[in-house]
């Protein structure tokens, strides 16, 4: 997990400058849709309009290398900096929004224990407290997230506020698998999808997946929401068939788009097999594991994993014992491929 505080400077349209702590990069694209070009290769970002949440596909420096360059945007002046608040203005600002401006003052010069310090007093703000809980996660001060988090949770009508006031743009980043980063700002949804990392961290399931169900009925056609959710649905209860049946609610027809949506499709397959529909299980399976550019390694393995035991299932010892030498060659620590082959 990681955050970004930038100034986003426009310098025409579908073309802006994103100015933050590692320097000037341009951003190339549309609203919701984005490419942003910096140290760590090209990340190409969608945004869901209206939900505060957007996801981020990291491609590697190589891929980024060979595609051909994209043209260079103007400089462009830095904004003014609104945290240097002068005499007049500390005095005249309430002792609460001082310690907010403070405190990011500290988190974007590099010093989070002060900025941490600083949040806490100001918690009262929701801005605030939004940032001491994401800092406090990072700092795996879980109990402490939590608290800041669900009072972040209760003054959602007025998060974002004191950070526009300022002109700061609050954005984590959330890493879903190596390929895939979700991006939240200070909203209700980023709110609740912290707090349920730090209720999964807690080994509190329940309470992270009623936080991801209040997410789902704010973003229903999220895929990544989805899939977090059906994903705790199959942890808390396997083998649960009335859960089994949820998740194929849930996930309904889902077509191969992208990692997110072979998660999901996993998921889905994982449920069909629970249900004891293992022909269907296996052809989502299938489905699921066409795609192979810009997928994850370990989630294309999982895939293959389960459709080797679905293979079992089917009493196609065969095809899964072809299944499971594959993926014993590539990972022998996979699981249990090892003992299912007789090693």
């Amino acid at each position: 997990m990681g955050f970004r505080f930038f100034r986003r400077v426009k310098i025409a349209p579908g073309v802006r400058l994103n100015i933050g702590k590692t320097g000037v990069t341009p951003s190339f694209g549309v609203r919701g849709a984005r490419v942003t070009l910096g140290r760590k290769g090209a990340r190409a970002t969608v945004g869901l309009p209206g939900t505060g949440l957007s996801y981020t596909r990291v491609f590697g420096t190589k891929r980024a290398q060979r595609s051909r360059q994209a043209p260079k945007a103007s400089p462009a002046p830095q904004p003014e900096n609104k945290l240097d608040l002068n005499f007049f203005q500390r005095l005249t600002t309430p002792r609460s929004e001082r310690a907010f401006v403070d405190g990011c003052k500290a988190y974007v010069a590099g010093d989070v224990d002060k900025a941490s310090a600083e949040l806490r007093s100001a918690t009262h703000l929701a801005d605030a407290s939004f940032l001491a809980g994401f800092l406090a996660m990072q700092a795996d001060r879980l109990e402490e997230a939590a608290e800041h988090l669900q009072r972040a949770e209760t003054q959602h009508a007025s998060l974002g506020r004191h950070f526009e006031k300022y002109g700061l743009q609050m954005e984590l980043a959330l890493s879903i698998t190596e390929f895939l980063v979700a991006h939240v700002r200070p909203c209700r949804r980023g709110v609740l999808l912290g707090l349920a990392e730090v209720y999964q961290a807690q080994d509190r399931v329940e309470d992270a997946l009623a936080c991801l169900q209040r997410l789902r009925r704010e973003a229903p056609e999220d895929v990544v929401v989805r899939a977090s959710v059906v994903e705790l649905m199959l942890e808390g209860a396997p083998g649960d068939k009335r859960r089994a049946r949820q998740v194929l609610e849930i996930a309904g027809t889902v077509d191969n788009e992208s990692s997110a949506h072979a998660a999901l499709m996993l998921y889905k397959a994982q449920a069909l097999r629970t249900l004891g529909l293992h022909a269907a299980a296996r052809d989502q399976l299938t489905a699921a594991g066409r795609r192979r550019k810009d997928r994850d390694d370990e989630l294309l393995r999982a895939i293959r994993y389960e459709r080797a035991c679905v293979y079992e299932d089917l009493g196609q010892a065969a095809q899964a014992r072809r299944e499971f030498e594959k993926l014993y060659a590539e990972d022998p620590s996979l699981e249990d491929v090892a003992e299912r082959l007789g090693l």
